[in-house]
Parts: C-alpha cells; structure tokens; sequence
C-alpha cells in the first residue's frame, strides 16, 4: 500500500507538470456545465429543432461562445478559480430546480429569493437538493480548486481574456447570421428555452434584480386617494363595521370544489352563502409580485416593483378615509403594503395546537379573531395573511385529523411521491382553508353587535406535476393556469347587506365573468362604500350591485 504522504506528493507533482491555462480550464468548466447542468435545456432544444440537427448544432456552439465571451471577462489568473467555483455550484443549485420542479430562476424567482424567510425557504433544501449539489457542485469545484493554474507573462495574461472575449463574440454572431430568421423566430416564440439555460438565466436575472432595486432605491412613497372619505352608508345609529379581507396563499381555483372540481374541497364553505367568482386571474405567480399588485391601484400589465413601493396601497386610502385598519401575517410578510398600518405577525406565535412544528397553521388567526372582535368599536379592515397551501410541504398546512384524503404526500421531495398523493396533500389543504373560512364566517355571523363581512382572494397558484411543472413563480408567459387562475369568496352578514344596500343575486350573476386582482382594489373601495376619485367603477365589483338612492335614504 502506498503511504498517504507518498500520494501527496505524486499529486503535487502531477499537478505542477501539468499546469492548465486559465481560458482552457475556463473552457473545460463551460463543457462540464453544459453536460452536467443543462438537462431542460437540450430536452427543450431537442424538441424546437426536431429534424434539423445542423441547425441545433450551430444554435448550441452560438450559446457556448456567448458563455465563453463572458467568462473570459474573469479570465486571469488570480480571478479564474473563485468565479468558476461559483458558477459551477450555482450551476448545481439552479439546475436542480430546473430540472426536477421546473422552476425558472427568473428576476421574480431572484426576488423570491431575496424576501423569503429562513422558515419558507428550509422546506426546499431536502436531501435530494443536498445530493445534487454536492454531486454535480462540490465535487467538480473541489476538482478545479486543486488544478494548477499556469501563469503566463504579463502581456498574454492580460491580453488573452480580451483576445478570446473578442473571437467569441465574433464566432457567436456569425453562427447565429448563418441562420438568423430561424433563430431569432426561436427566441421570440419559445422564450423557455433560454430561461432554462444555466447558469445563463440566474446570472441575467440577477443583474436585472440588481438594476431594479438600484432605480427603486431611496424612492418617495407616494399618497394615493388622501382625498377619502365614507359614503352615505355610514350614517348615524348604525353598527360599526368589520369587514375581513383573507389574502390566501397558493391556492388554485381549479381545486375548489366551489367552483366545480370533482373532490369535495369545500364542504362547510358550500353549506354557507358564499359568492364564488370562478374566473379570476392572479397578477403575477408568486407572492413578491402578485401580493402588492393585487392591493396597489395598477392592473398587472402597469404594475412594476418599484410603483408598487413608490405608492400608497387600499390599505392606505382606507385609513385616510377614516377606518382603523390592521394586517395580520402568519406567512412571509406585508411586502410594504401595510408599513403606514398597524400590523402583527403570528407567524412564530406560542401555541402548542396550531404552532408545534415551528410555524402555524391557520387556525391561529380563529384564536386571536375572537378576541379581537370584541375590541372593535370602530369601522375596521382586517387583512389576514394566510400561510394557505404554501409547498412543497403541503402536510405541514393542516392538523393531522383533517387529513381526509389518503395516501397522502408528507415529504417535501416530490420524486418520492405519486401525482395522486402530491395531489392528496394539496387538496387536504384547500379543505382546511374552507375549515378556516367557514369558522370565520361563522364567527362573524354571530357578532349581532357588528356589521360584518368576509372577501376571501388567493394570491396565486400552484402547479401540481402537471407539464412538469411543480410549485408556482414561472414566468407569467409561460405560466399555466393552474397558477394564474384564483379563487375569490365573498360573505356578507344581513347587517352588511342591509347598510350597504348590496344585491347578492346581482353579485351571483358577475360568478362566471372574466375578473382579476386589477379588480381588488377597487371593488374593496366600493363594497365600503368608499369616496374617492382613484375608485374606477368599471373595476368595482360592487358599482352596478347598489342602489345609492336607497343608501341616501337610509
């Protein structure tokens, strides 16, 4: 057996005779990424350029020069080993999302990112992950921390980055002239075969989250509808007014027996007289986006990061017209909606019913609601952040006895389990929001002393393996309905109905029409009978469903 000193050496000696540049251990490391990382990416390529391999062929050899002009930019010596390190275990990180969950790494995905929490963000790190990038990661980097790395003169050390930076570029556009019009159709029509290319996409998205927040630095918030007050409905001798606004979380409309699915998702919710819109789009597929959009004046094609933190919210014109209003977060955060309120998380609440497993469950906000409810002697919004049916791990949202259908997945690792137990999981889910919502409803309903109301909206959806797509976060081009379709349940008590004068059958006639989170913010101004000249009725739900007059006169 040879000693361990012994192979030291014969390592070292091997290493030291066998130095490699830095451009041909940049080359190596770009081969290996596109071998080892890049799975969606040539199943996609294979797919757009079935039947023309030479066209395949010229594209691919185009993206690795383009990849190579870039790297060289890191080219030196004392630069080349730390740069290639990271991408190829950003690589490992990115590609394992791509490749097992289909999740593109876009500027929003980047945002994500950058807002979740240690809580949200520990569900995704399981043992595959762990694998993976250790395997395809940490593996390949230790190999190129060990390499020896030549050190030419000082001109080809300079020089050589620039030199290969140049001919890349050249290389790259003129294999893309030889076929541009084919090429360029490609990239216009199939903009998921890029976003799937690593460490190509992370690196863009990030520069573009970079950029964004850049601009959206030290901005002004902006007063939106400061000119607020409330409408003739809040006249003299009446109750005061407790309207709830549950803001859901990863819940898909197509999941709600409500509104048609084939699984009795919401047993207690249908017993109830609850409106189901069952045609609402989201604004955007993950919480960073959709969430501040759907309480911001702007429809999803206006709105942008930095107008929604450089704007007042509904929440906020709610407050100038006069209500008290709260926010209470048992997920992720407000995302700045209600800085200028009173907000409370009961996310890390002591509780050992609903908190046990370091993170609550819904039911947190049944406990704290009643006694709050007791408290309010004023007009008051209350917004309740759910934690819903956020994933990958489904079983963590629900007690265990409302675990009504079976098998059901209980890992966060989806390839341990069958479509129909992730399935399973997720619609245990949805069932305990109904469970959630119902004892709300219920709850208010009994509150004599009050005139009370429920608006009930998810801020996106989710992908359950279909198209092989799991979670939610795709970019809105390519984003399935699964994710952009939302449910959204109205409840009123007789109270409310009767000192907003609202037409529930006008309302159950809207179920079927084609609405969206544009439609949030002014529908909550108008169910509240809320003036101002930021309301667009074409936008209210509620515009055509009152009779003013009979308001006047009550």
């Amino acid at each position: 057996m040879i000693p361990f000193d012994a192979l030291k050496t014969r390592f070292r000696d091997l290493r030291n005779a066998y130095p490699i540049s830095p451009i041909g251990l940049t080359v190596l490391s770009i081969i290996y990424i596109f071998c080892a990382a890049n799975a969606s990416f040539w199943t996609i390529g294979t797919e757009v350029f079935a039947g023309h391999p030479l066209s395949f062929a010229g594209f691919v050899s185009a993206v690795f020069f383009l990849t190579l002009a870039f790297f060289s930019a890191f080219g030196f010596p004392w630069m080349i080993k730390p740069f290639l390190i990271f991408m190829v275990i950003l690589s490992a990180v990115t590609s394992y999302y791509m490749d097992t969950l289909g999740v593109i790494i876009d500027r929003d995905m980047i945002q994500n990112v950058m807002v979740t929490t240690v809580t949200e963000s520990k569900h995704l790190l399981t043992a595959g992950f762990v694998t993976h990038v250790v395997l395809f990661g940490v593996f390949p980097a230790a190999f190129i921390a060990c390499v020896k790395v030549g050190r030419p003169s000082i001109v080809k050390t300079l020089a050589m980055p620039v030199a290969t930076m140049s001919l890349s570029l050249a290389l790259a556009a003129g294999l893309l002239m030889t076929d541009y019009k084919s090429y360029s159709s490609i990239l216009r029509e199939r903009k998921d075969y890029m976003s799937s290319f690593q460490p190509g996409m992370p690196v863009v998205s990030a520069i573009r989250y970079a950029k964004m927040m850049r601009r959206s630095a030290n901005v002004t918030v902006a007063a939106v509808g400061d000119d607020a007050t409330k409408g003739p409905a809040y006249g003299p001798d009446r109750k005061p007014v407790l309207t709830i606004v549950v803001a859901g979380e990863t819940a898909r409309a197509q999941n709600f027996s409500l509104n048609g699915y084939g699984v009795e998702t919401n047993p207690r919710l249908a017993k109830l007289p609850v409106v189901s819109f069952t045609n609402v789009t989201s604004c955007g597929t993950a919480t960073a986006t959709s969430l501040p959009c759907m309480f911001s004046q702007f429809n999803r094609d206006e709105y942008s990061f930095q107008k929604g933190i450089s704007n007042q919210s509904v929440l906020d014109v709610l407050d100038h017209a006069g209500l008290h209003v709260e926010w209470w977060d048992n997920n992720t955060g407000n995302k700045g909606i209600a800085d200028r309120v009173t907000s409370r998380s009961l996310t890390h609440t002591e509780n050992a019913e609903f908190c046990a497993a370091g993170e609550c469950m819904d039911g947190i906000f049944i406990e704290a609601l009643k006694e709050y409810a007791a408290t309010v002697t004023q007009d008051t919004v209350l917004v309740l952040h759910q934690i819903g049916s956020h994933g990958p791990t489904y079983y963590l949202r629900y007690p265990e006895e409302f675990e009504q259908f079976k098998p059901a997945c209980r890992t966060a690792e989806f390839k341990l389990c069958t479509p129909a137990e992730i399935t399973n999981a997720y619609d245990n889910t949805i069932a305990y929001t109904d469970e959630i919502l119902a004892q709300t409803i219920e709850f208010l309903e009994g509150q004599d002393q009050l005139s009370t109301a429920l608006l009930y909206v998810s801020d996106h959806g989710e992908s359950l393996g279909e198209g092989g797509l799991y979670l939610h976060g795709s970019p809105y081009f390519m984003a399935p309905e699964y994710q952009t379709k939302v449910p959204m349940i109205l409840w009123m008590s007789q109270n409310f109905k009767t000192q907003f004068d609202v037409d529930r059958g006008c309302l159950s006639a809207k179920t079927d029409s084609p609405l969206s989170h544009d439609n949030l913010f002014h529908s909550l101004l108008g169910m509240l009978d809320i003036q101002t000249d930021v309301r667009n009725s074409d936008l209210d739900l509620f515009a055509s469903c009152r009779n003013l007059q009979k308001v006047v006169h009550n």
